[in-house]
């Protein structure tokens, strides 16, 4: 019998989580900015080991001001991914304030933060130091881009491993 995870997609506004999914779920990129409103959900499944896993991906609006994360997105989620431009240092500030109201919701549940766009690394602005304090902290981080699909099935495999104790 197929698992069935709810995994949401947390982050500010631009950090690439609809471009994430769809590279993810349908391989494509599109570089048409879409704002998301609301909550999208997307389905796709996978195997860990000798399980199949279906995960309902739930792309949530980009988020700049945390109080008002719906709480009733977040209920039921096996685990959430925590994107983050590393183009801009603020999102990782963001994405750290997320985890805290994602926690305080859904409980410690597995997470990724997903550090989105290496393809831009020219423009990178995200501290270094940041990133070992976080990794320090245990969170695991994996290096994205969309536009190439680099890292991207890696930070949702690596997520769904940990949702399902693989």
């Amino acid at each position: 019998m197929p698992i069935q995870k709810k995994v949401c997609m947390l982050g500010a506004t631009g950090v690439g989580k609809t471009s994430l999914v769809s590279r993810f779920v349908s391989s494509i990129f599109s570089d048409k900015y879409l704002t998301s409103v609301g909550v999208k959900v997307d389905k796709k499944s996978v195997t860990v080991g000798e399980d199949s896993v279906t995960l309902l991906l739930w792309d949530i609006y980009g988020e700049d001001t945390f109080q008002s994360v719906r709480t009733s997105y977040l209920r039921g989620t096996a685990g959430y991914l925590l994107v983050a431009d590393g183009t801009r240092q603020l999102t990782l500030d963001t994405a750290r304030t997320l985890q805290k109201t994602a926690e305080g919701i859904a409980g410690r549940v597995p997470f990724v933060v997903a550090l989105n766009k290496v393809d831009l690394l020219a423009e990178w602005q995200v501290d270094e130091k940041a990133l070992w304090k976080i990794a320090d902290e245990g969170w695991p981080i994996v290096r994205t881009s969309a536009l190439t699909g680099a890292g991207v099935e890696d930070a949702f495999m690596k997520l769904t491993r940990a949702m399902v104790g693989a």
